[in-house]
């Protein structure tokens, strides 16, 4: 990269662009399309998402007083509002996605080699979702409740590097049980999973795919004690025990043996009750694996904070769709960046100074060596952090 590209053209130079066509010809994204092509709407999406814009006139404003740069920028078609929200709403969502699990899979190659809280040699998988709210008068198609309308994003997030390795974007009605349908689960991996996820026919199927499973036990669940480990209490274990179940239809579900984990946290007090089909870890190493679970919930709180995932720049299922898939691509691609460049700063730094940078012609290494070591990622509290 030379010093006269702009920031944001040195961004892209990170976007695999053979994938992405592959990605436009699998749906015929560019079909009958002139002049504003699916790569023009990903560079205009993906600058309203480092940017932080809020609507189209925003997107719109900011680029048309850039026009003569525009081409630089990668952006070959005139940008208007009408343009880009008709591509929003017409231009396949599915282009998107396919291309931001390309972009996932480079991503988990990086971090494969990163720990996490828990010293493990296997791969450990934490699953939830989380719901974004929406108006039911201007997305009447995402009806959640009588009067609210909402998508959700259910997520399987890598634990080593806090990369989501499966995505599935679905109308918030959609409950989260359903998602273990449509994985594929790896052997030898540990899957980590609040009791919503407790259905024991599904976690059946985990068990016979040779991978684990660490969940939570609800307070109705029937069972036999067959027999009790030693536990050392003063770490936080009450009970270590083999079980098998006696619901009428769960002993059925799941027919084998499985392990319940009583567990008292030593600072909250709070009792938890794990359920594992992994009989070796350690009873603690059980409770560390889900407490480790929160990271999912800061990986929610942190892009829905980060990236323009609350606000909407159109109303129909396909505009949602691909902004959401554009936004989570931007949010991979900054985290690729920070890998290969060995960017020192925390994901929020990075973000909020190339916001500020964008039409700059400084090399971004540069503009990272060059910041003042002092204003650098200092600790605030209000603020989320990853990786």
């Amino acid at each position: 990269m030379h010093t006269g590209q702009m920031i944001f053209a040195q961004l892209m130079e990170f976007v695999p662009e053979y994938e992405f066509r592959k990605c436009v010809r699998r749906y015929q994204g560019n079909h009958r399309v002139k002049n504003f092509t699916c790569l023009d709407q990903f560079l205009c999406m993906a600058f309203a998402q480092l940017t932080y814009r809020e609507s189209l006139r925003d997107i719109e404003a900011c680029l048309r007083t850039k026009s003569k740069k525009l081409y630089h920028l990668g952006i070959r078609g005139k940008v208007s509002r009408s343009t880009l929200a008709r591509a929003n709403d017409r231009r396949d969502w599915r282009i998107y996605q396919d291309f931001a699990m390309v972009l996932i899979q480079q991503a988990r190659v990086l971090y494969s080699n990163d720990t996490f809280s828990v010293r493990l040699k296997r791969a450990a998988y934490a699953l939830d979702s989380t719901t974004i709210d929406l108006c039911l008068s201007l997305f009447p198609w995402a009806k959640f409740r009588r009067t609210k309308a909402a998508v959700k994003m259910h997520t399987l997030l890598d634990l080593r590097g806090n990369i989501p390795s499966v995505i599935v974007i679905s109308r918030g009605n959609l409950h989260d049980v359903n998602i273990l349908d449509e994985l594929v689960f790896e052997s030898g991996a540990i899957y980590i999973m609040d009791r919503g996820y407790l259905d024991f026919a599904r976690l059946f199927r985990i068990k016979e795919a040779s991978a684990f499973f660490v969940t939570r036990s609800k307070k109705n669940t029937q069972f036999q004690r067959l027999y009790s480990h030693d536990t050392d209490r003063s770490v936080g274990i009450i009970a270590d025990q083999i079980i098998t179940l006696t619901g009428a239809s769960s002993c059925n579900d799941y027919p084998e043996k499985l392990r319940r984990v009583v567990y008292r946290d030593l600072e909250t007090k709070k009792r938890l009750v794990f359920l594992t089909n992994n009989f070796t870890l350690a009873a603690t190493t059980v409770a560390a694996l889900y407490k480790s679970r929160w990271q999912i919930e800061l990986f929610f709180k942190w892009i829905k904070q980060h990236l323009r995932i609350k606000a909407f720049f159109g109303t129909s299922e396909n505009a949602v769709r691909s902004q959401i898939w554009i936004a989570l691509t931007t949010y991979i691609l900054v985290a690729i960046i920070k890998k290969r460049l060995a960017l020192p700063q925390s994901l929020y730094t990075i973000l909020q100074i190339l916001s500020t940078s964008i039409f700059e012609k400084t090399p971004i290494l540069q503009l990272f060596q060059d910041l003042d070591d002092s204003l650098v990622d200092v600790d605030n509290a209000n603020q989320l952090k990853l990786f």
